[in-house]
């Protein structure tokens, strides 16, 4: 589905909320019903129902299974998606439209925005989430308050560190470059051993937004009740011109990352680090685990050295639908699953990220794969790159589709030779288009 079909005045209310929001301040206007029907009557005193959940976190039945072993009168069931180039989010926006989505679904920070303007989401604060609000991370949090509304519940999120092979950086002499003038040196000295230090993979945007935010990058802002997009900035332009000399100094690769060429280079060596997310533990473990015990992990490089600029990459949700029938019971549930000790523990076990939740679990917990790693506490790394975030960021509406054009225009100036600050003007005006077809107002920054 075409989220340029959808019409009417709610969505571009929320929306135009929404950019109020990043802002700020408070539009007015903004409010009323999600989906401009009845409130929902919610549960009857001793009733048993089941909520459905979409989601695609590995080994999330774990904790569900919990949750119906404590709760025999909300049954949870879990219907798994495929995360393979959003294939979830199209299912769900198009059981939206039909009318029929599940209760509650696992919606990534970047896309939140992007059920507000077909009003999918339900606004918690009517059933009492803002009395939860201390239990989260501050940024987390603020990834899903648009105008007055709340409209999920932080679950994970990714901050980003480098993941390195210290074996060879040790054999080849090579230090864990602390910055981006010692990445590239690093890099340099890598490709003279043979081998690469990394891939710019042109279709993930995601990571380079994780980027353009460490540089200081705002990509979304607002005045008043427009939109206003700054892809080209100074900071993303800097960060684009940055990657752009690497690959023009064929430094580094340009294959797509987390594919089987790429999953082969890091099995065999070939790729001696890689700029990933907390969660990218798992991943590496899963898919090299011949190569255990010689991996570490090290701080994302500083533009300045000591300067503590860090960033995320990922980071999800637990969302209720505005059709639910039992909000109440959805946001239960989607509360507890983030904040319960024992379901942490469980979804920490499976390695779904850097938790929502402030307490709960301690640092050490998510060192689940410490042995891979050399017997290092890594997650005191990404832990304290969380603390580094820049909490001002906020994501805007059509993010997925952004990242979609972010793809294609680094693919195309890969294959041409052109420069990536040209990727950015491009992208960056046919954004600002994308949010204007969907009605709402938009300009450059």
């Amino acid at each position: 589905m075409s989220m340029s079909d959808i019409t009417g005045p709610r969505r571009r209310a929320v929306l135009g909320g929404a950019a109020a929001a990043a802002a700020g301040f408070a539009l007015a206007g903004c409010g009323g019903d999600d989906d401009g029907g009845d409130e929902p009557k919610g549960r009857k005193k001793g009733e048993k129902i089941t909520l459905t959940f979409w989601s695609w976190v590995p080994g999330i039945d774990k904790p569900v299974n919990l949750w119906n072993s404590k709760n025999p009168e909300v049954r949870v069931k879990v219907e798994k998606v495929s995360a393979v180039e959003g294939a979830q989010y199209a299912k769900m926006h198009a059981a939206i439209k039909a009318g029929n989505p599940p209760d509650l679904g696992q919606i990534e920070y970047p896309v939140v925005p992007s059920f507000l303007i077909d009003n999918g989401l339900l606004d918690l604060t009517k059933y009492g989430i803002d009395q939860h609000k201390d239990m989260f991370v501050g940024w987390q949090w603020q990834q899903s308050v648009f105008g007055k509304g709340v409209y999920a519940v932080p679950q994970a999120s990714g901050p980003m560190g480098l993941f390195l092979r210290q074996d060879l950086f040790e054999k080849w002499g090579v230090e864990p470059p602390a910055t981006w003038d010692e990445y590239e040196a690093a890099a340099k000295a890598i490709r003279k051993k043979g081998a690469w230090i990394e891939t710019f993979s042109a279709t993930n945007g995601n990571r380079f937004a994780g980027l353009a935010w460490q540089a200081g990058a705002r990509w979304f802002g607002a005045e008043g009740d427009t939109w206003t997009v700054s892809i080209d900035d100074e900071p993303t332009r800097k960060v684009a011109d940055y990657w752009d000399a690497l690959v023009k100094q064929k430094l580094i690769k340009t294959i797509p990352d987390r594919q089987n060429a790429w999953y082969k280079d890091v099995q065999t060596g070939a790729m001696a680090s890689w700029l990933g997310a907390s969660w990218g533990d798992a991943l590496l473990v899963g898919n090299a685990p011949k190569t255990a015990g010689k991996w570490r992990v090290v701080p994302m490089p500083q533009w300045k050295r000591g300067e503590g600029a860090y960033a995320n990459w990922g980071g999800s949700t637990t969302a209720v639908f505005a059709k639910t029938k039992y909000p109440k019971d959805a946001l239960d549930f989607a509360i507890w699953l983030n904040t319960d000790p024992e379901s942490i523990k469980l979804l920490i076990e499976n390695g779904y990220g850097t938790p929502g939740a402030k307490r709960g679990y301690a640092t050490s917990d998510l060192d689940v794969h410490k042995d891979f790693f050399g017997g290092q506490a890594y997650s005191k790394v990404f832990d304290d790159a969380s603390k580094g975030v820049d909490t001002s960021w906020k994501w805007g509406p059509a993010t997925d589709t952004l990242y979609q054009r972010l793809g294609d225009a680094f693919t195309a100036a890969i294959g041409d030779g052109s420069s990536f600050r040209s990727v950015l003007k491009k992208v960056q005006r046919d954004t600002i288009s994308d949010l204007k077809e969907k009605g709402l107002k938009a300009e450059a920054g």
